[in-house]
């Protein structure tokens, strides 16, 4: 096999040992090897850096559980092309698993180009991903604590949720507290309601009737306190993150707009009014694409908001290019229709792992896009639950989403809606002839007029 890296290394990181291999090419193009293990300590770890810099080692790949490979990556990057390899990729021959053979595996894939990088950004967009990742996890924690308080109420015959639709909203959030100070009237609790709950006055005194204990007033207030303490944290990581987003993270660099190079032409007079050559018809370049107007960009798609537009772009960044096209980046992110033929049969369909951040929120954004009516998305939906069901549904409604966020950030345009009627309207004859067939089915007759232009 032809050889394309002559000096790389692979490595086989753990938690505690690094085995490594480096391999270089004789003048008789030989291939020699050699073997060592490391700890993982920054020290040792700066040894195994010398270590490979000794033989000039221009490329490393390693293969890594978890999060063990990010003290490896923080040493070398900046020295060497380090690239985290998937091991699903790399397995080697059955019957021969060692952490030594693993290594030397890999740099034998690594020599002959055998491998591919995984998608790892730049420190910048390393850290967005842990702020957002840490307040989408705080988020998750407040939704459990939630869950405790409503658990608490049941057990204490408190029935406000099948009034209240939010029980930590204005209206129940001052009726917890007003339980956990001890007082016990429904009538008084009843009337903390404001706006349209007011209208609900004689359900609630219903509703607020209960066997509240003391050890129930106490389990409440810690909740109520850890809700605090959390909508606080929340609220501390948004404004990190919006800090980071205007001043931390560089731009996109300007796109490059490949110009066809043009002959020399001389000036006629046969032909004054000649159509403009294809250079000055080419449309300029985009200007530089800041991570606050992809945010904006991202917050048209139906589904998202701020929030979520933030969590995305941490995630797949706003540079495209590292993509090779839509379709890749929608099977990187794990919501694009699996591949499986042999023998002229479609086997399975199922969609390929992917980044489990990115699929978990292109799924909440696409449940959110459904439910927003006259759209394309929700259309797309009902289209296809009906005849595949509704998880199936989801995944494409996603897949939509990363195929159109995608050609956003590339063009750097907004979302727009192909309307709900688009399916209708690609096959319009079909559709059509299908309704004029089933209502003369029914026993009716159809005449078809074309509906005068509104004017």
């Amino acid at each position: 096999m032809q050889v394309i890296f002559e000096r790389c290394a692979g490595l086989d990181v753990h938690k505690k040992t690094v085995v490594a291999c480096r391999v270089r090419a004789t003048a008789a193009g030989q291939a020699v090897r050699e073997k060592r293990t490391f700890g993982t300590t920054t020290a040792e770890l700066l040894q195994m850096l010398d270590w490979l810099v000794e033989w000039d080692c221009t490329h490393v790949a390693m293969e890594s559980t978890g999060e063990f490979w990010k003290p490896v990556y923080n040493v070398l990057e900046g020295n060497l092309e380090v690239w985290l390899v998937n091991a699903q990729h790399a397995k080697a021959v059955p019957g021969r698993k060692t952490d030594v053979g693993d290594a030397e595996w890999l740099s034998d894939l690594m020599r002959h180009g055998l491998v591919r990088p995984s998608f790892i950004p730049p420190r910048p967009q390393r850290d967005l991903r842990d702020l957002t990742r840490t307040r989408c996890s705080l988020v998750r924690e407040r939704a459990s604590v939630v869950n405790r308080v409503q658990k608490v109420l049941e057990g204490a015959n408190i029935k406000l949720s099948s009034v209240a639709s939010d029980v930590l909203g204005l209206s129940g959030r001052a009726m917890l507290e007003a339980l956990v100070a001890g007082q016990a009237d429904p009538a008084l609790l009843a009337n903390l309601a404001r706006g349209k709950l007011r209208s609900k006055l004689p359900q609630l005194e219903q509703a607020l009737v209960g066997r509240v204990r003391e050890h129930h007033r106490f389990l409440l207030a810690h909740h109520l306190a850890h809700i605090d303490f959390l909508d606080e944290q929340i609220d501390s990581f948004s404004q990190e993150i919006h800090a980071r987003l205007e001043t931390a993270l560089p731009p996109l660099p300007p796109a490059d707009s490949p110009t066809p190079p043009t002959p020399p032409t001389t000036p006629s007079t046969d032909a004054p009014d000649a159509p403009p050559s294809a250079a000055s018809s080419a449309p300029p370049p985009l200007p530089p694409l800041t991570w606050s107007q992809a945010v904006t960009l991202v917050d048209t798609s139906p589904g998202f908001d701020v929030r979520s537009a933030q969590n995305i772009l941490a995630e797949i960044g706003i540079d495209m290019k590292r993509f090779f096209d839509a379709d890749h980046l929608a099977s990187w992110a794990g919501v694009a229709p699996g591949n499986n033929e042999s023998g002229g049969k479609h086997r399975s369909g199922r969609t390929p792992p992917g980044d489990r951040p990115v699929r978990r929120i292109l799924l909440q954004a696409a449940w959110t896009a459904t439910r927003t009516k006259g759209s394309y998305l929700s259309a797309l939906y009902h289209r296809l639950a009906l005849r595949r069901g509704k998880k199936r549904a989801i995944l494409a409604v996603a897949h939509s989403l990363i195929v159109s966020l995608y050609h956003m950030l590339t063009r750097q345009k907004p979302y727009r809606d192909l309307g709900a009627n688009y399916f209708d309207e690609r096959k319009r004859e079909s559709v059509t002839n299908n309704l004029v067939r089933r209502l003369e089915k029914l026993g009716y007759q159809v005449k078809l007029e074309t509906k005068p232009a509104a004017t």
